[in-house]
């Protein structure tokens, strides 16, 4: 147990109880202080701001969203994030590292996994646990920066099948009843979650969707 671990304050956001009890006696064996348990993402960016965390231990399956939208919020705040998920596809280990966790723990780890990572990350290190770098590995030739949709809110989903179906700001703005800059705002975040070049670049990705009708 280190003497770092004994003044972090953590933050847990997990939508299963279960996960967080656990989560809460393996953390608090290794002298760490669970500061604040959420369930929702609208209940995490409440305290980002306003709670004192060193630490965020993050699932990716939030109740009313994905934890990937946590990210900016969480670093932009001096967070360190340990995503803990039971997500173990590459694109998404990949996705999560390129918005700003530092480390990636899934949920058939043993407990000792998220302890060393945890310590890990706090000290700015990248942390990839075992099944994770087992997983990157046997996929190193395919395509890695295939990233799944599900990481976009229900809007964004919308804008971006509009896109794909080849409709305009304007088009998409009258159709959902708001102003084109809100849609530019709206596309401007989906090419940040995607990880996408531009817009442009969004556009035909969006399409390119529509087409193979993924």
């Amino acid at each position: 147990m280190t003497e770092v671990s004994q003044r972090v304050q953590v933050l847990l956001a997990d939508d299963h109880p279960a996960v967080r009890q656990g989560l809460t006696i393996l953390l608090e064996s290794a002298n760490y202080t669970i500061a604040r348990e959420v369930g929702s993402c609208a209940e995490a960016k409440l305290f980002i701001e306003t709670g004192r965390f060193q630490l965020a231990v993050l699932d990716l399956s939030m109740e009313d969203g994905s934890g990937i939208d946590l990210l900016a919020d969480l670093s932009a705040n001096g967070i360190a994030v340990l995503v803990y998920s039971m997500h173990e596809e590459p694109e998404t280990i990949n996705h999560a590292l390129r918005c700003g966790a530092r480390g990636y723990v899934t949920k058939r780890e043993e407990p000792e996994v998220v302890l060393d990572g945890a310590e890990a990350v706090l000290d700015g290190e990248r942390f990839i646990s075992p099944r994770c770098t087992q997983v990157l590995t046997e996929n190193s030739g395919r395509i890695e920066d295939e990233v799944p949709l599900f990481v976009l809110s229900d809007r964004e989903k919308d804008i971006f099948a509009a896109m794909g179906a080849g409709e305009s700001n304007i088009d998409i703005a009258e159709k959902m009843n708001i102003s084109p800059r809100t849609v530019e705002t709206y596309m401007s975040r989906i090419v940040n979650k995607l990880g996408v070049e531009s817009v442009p670049a969004l556009r035909k990705l969006a399409i390119y969707k529509a087409v193979i009708g993924v």
